[in-house]
């Protein structure tokens, strides 16, 4: 498999993981508040796996969005602006999995999707960014 195949399934679990999420936040009350905090979590350590990916970088086995953050940091400075998404989203790695781990509200939960919805389209328009400038690149060689 290729690279960007790869890429490309990184970039869908990011994707599938948010759906689930918002799926999920759709549900009457109760919704599940911590499993939709944790897709969210989920989806956001896709999508800065698949850009570190994107640079040759083997993705580590790590939950710790700051840490990744840091590592994206090295390859493109913009992403310091999604330091605050990562911090609160880095909340829901693994407490969300057991009983009484963390109080999670509704509230709560309406911002992890909102983090990693910014997330998400952050990564992608880095992406579709690239992907112009590629594009534009190989125009002026054809001409």
């Amino acid at each position: 498999m290729g690279k960007t195949e790869i890429l490309q399934q990184w970039l869908d679990k990011g994707r599938d993981d948010l759906r689930a999420a918002e799926y999920l936040s759709k549900m009457h009350y109760p919704t599940p508040d911590e499993i939709i905090c944790f897709h969210c979590q989920q989806s956001a350590e896709k999508y800065l796996k698949g850009f570190l990916f994107s640079y040759d970088i083997e993705p580590e086995k790590t939950h710790d969005l700051e840490h990744l953050l840091e590592l994206c940091q090295k390859y493109n400075s913009e992403f310091s602006i999604l330091l605050s998404n990562v911090d609160i989203l880095n909340r829901y790695a693994v407490s969300p999995r057991y009983p009484n781990e963390l109080e999670i509200t509704n509230e709560d939960m309406k911002t992890a999707l909102s983090y990693a919805k910014s997330i998400q389209e952050f990564v992608m328009k880095i992406f579709n960014d690239i992907d112009q400038t590629d594009s534009e690149a190989n125009n002026v060689e054809n001409t």
